[in-house]
């Protein structure tokens, strides 16, 4: 009897014995899970820090090596690399800014000797008051009232203002060539006229009519050259005196100013 407790007393311990090594198992195995989850996990601060670097790298074509210098960062939590690739920006930035306003500093000298020319010429020929110059943010704007050119409700330049058109057009050959837009405009008052149906039609020949005597110029190449009708719709005064709709009847040139590369303002 006492033998057949012992073997029962040992075989009830040997089946226990299992339990020890089950839970080092286990443990190892919740380790295990849990240094794979850690590895396949993204921060995505961090993620967005190195997509930042490898951008400025292939981008900009500065070396990775400016990129590795890191520390934990300052008291506003900015890192070497963010504080590297801002400063990069903002020299970019200035650059950038440097060259367009020596760009637009040229552009406006070119154009200002052109103004020079063409106000001597309008003093010079008593024609101040019907022709204006201006620089604005398109380019040279010269200002012709119809009066100058035209008769009432004609668009074609009379024989005695013929020698003005060619004249103006001297002052515009310039090397190398600009663009020039020529465009017509009209008050509001409705046409009587059967020749032309609208104002639109008057602005239209207008212009087209005065670009015609410019282009008998061979120093001007026309490829430069364009017409437009504005009709009534672009005033620059009130049409509701006859002084206003005196200056909203008139033919604008605008001369371009030079483009750095390539195209038809060059």
């Amino acid at each position: 009897m006492s033998k057949q407790r012992k073997k029962e007393h040992e075989e009830e311990r040997i089946s226990d014995s299992w339990l020890l090594p089950y839970s080092d198992l286990l443990t190892l195995l919740l380790a295990l899970f849990i240094v794979l989850f850690a590895m396949s996990s993204i921060d995505a601060e961090k993620f967005q820090k190195f997509s930042k670097v490898f951008n400025g790298v292939f981008v900009g074509g500065t070396s990775f090596f400016d990129y590795t210098k890191q520390t934990s960062g300052d008291e506003n939590g900015t890192s070497d690399t963010e504080k590297f690739l801002q400063q990069k920006k903002n020299d970019q930035q200035k650059n950038g800014s440097a060259t367009m306003n020596s760009t637009k500093a040229n552009k406006d000298t070119q154009l200002k000797q052109t103004q020079q020319k063409i106000n001597t010429y309008i003093m010079e020929n008593h024609l101040k008051g019907k022709f204006e110059t201006s620089l604005t943010s398109e380019g040279l704007l010269i200002t012709i009232r119809d009066n100058v050119l035209f008769d009432s409700g004609k668009a074609t330049v009379r024989k005695e203002d013929v020698k003005t058109a060619k004249q103006l057009s001297n002052l515009l050959v310039m090397d190398p060539p600009r663009s020039i837009i020529i465009s017509g405009h009209t008050d509001n008052e409705p046409i009587h006229n059967s020749v032309y149906k609208s104002n639109w039609d008057l602005s239209v020949m207008r212009a087209t009519n005065f670009l015609k005597i410019i282009l008998e110029n061979k120093k001007l190449n026309p490829k430069y050259f364009s017409a437009k009708g504005y009709g009534e719709y672009h005033p620059i005064a009130s049409n509701k005196t006859a002084a206003g709709r005196a200056k909203n009847r008139r033919v604008e040139v605008l001369v371009l100013p030079k483009k750095q590369s390539g195209g038809i303002g060059q």
